[in-house]
């Protein structure tokens, strides 16, 4: 402002010359349009941030002046709806995809039931017990296609072989079918296994190495 006024005077031995109003303001903000005099001024961003920051200021004073209580009150609903979002959460666990019932059983590598066995003991020994459930899921259904009681077929999912299994072996119908569940809900349902989980699929395998088909079922299943 001092250059600006400097500017409109014409010495100092001489009275400063009468300016209007208009061309005045106009000089002086010539003057300190000047980029020695915005040296220190905030950046674009500093500036956004700085607009944004007091928009929030705004909103949350607005909402302190309607909360019954004012700031207090609005840190008290804000602390209740947090712990309710965390009970929630708690409660409910991470959201789970739906098993997809078109899924196949098997990869691209085939593999005999012995290697889906070794595998999942292999998966067992070292806790990973979801990779182990399903090795030994591919185990039962292998193992019941190298006896003939299934039909080896590509794209078969966990269900169908239980279904079909399920007829040739009609004692263990329910074992199959929660061991197909169990199979879709660790695979593509997003839930973890545990060591119980294997143990039952273990259970199940080795009784079906010990159970003696229905011939005349066998024969429809295979054929």
């Amino acid at each position: 402002m001092s250059a600006a006024v400097a500017a409109l005077s014409l010495g100092d031995d001489q009275p400063p010359l009468t300016v209007d109003r208009g061309p005045g303001r106009g000089a002086a903000e010539r003057e300190l349009s000047k980029p020695m005099y915005h040296q220190d001024d905030p950046n674009l961003f500093q500036r956004a941030l700085d607009r944004f920051w007091d928009w929030v200021s705004d909103l949350f004073g607005a909402a302190a002046g309607a909360t019954p209580g004012g700031a207090v009150g609005l840190f008290v609903i804000v602390l209740l709806l947090l712990l309710l979002v965390g009970a929630l959460w708690w409660r409910l666990g991470t959201p789970r995809r739906l098993p997809s019932a078109s899924a196949t059983l098997f990869d691209d590598r085939p593999r005999s039931a012995a290697q889906h066995r070794a595998a999942a003991e292999a998966h067992a020994a070292k806790a990973h017990w979801t990779a182990a459930v399903q090795e030994r899921m591919r185990a039962v259904v292998r193992s019941l296609e190298e006896r003939a009681i299934l039909d080896p077929r590509p794209g078969r999912t966990a269900d169908e072989a239980a279904a079909e299994a399920a007829h040739a072996l009609p004692s263990h119908t329910a074992s199959l079918r929660s061991a197909a569940e169990e199979f879709d809900a660790v695979t593509y349902g997003g839930r973890s296994a545990d060591e119980t989980a294997y143990r039952r699929m273990a259970a199940l395998d080795n009784a079906l190495e010990q159970s003696k088909p229905l011939l005349d079922a066998t024969a429809r299943t295979v054929g």
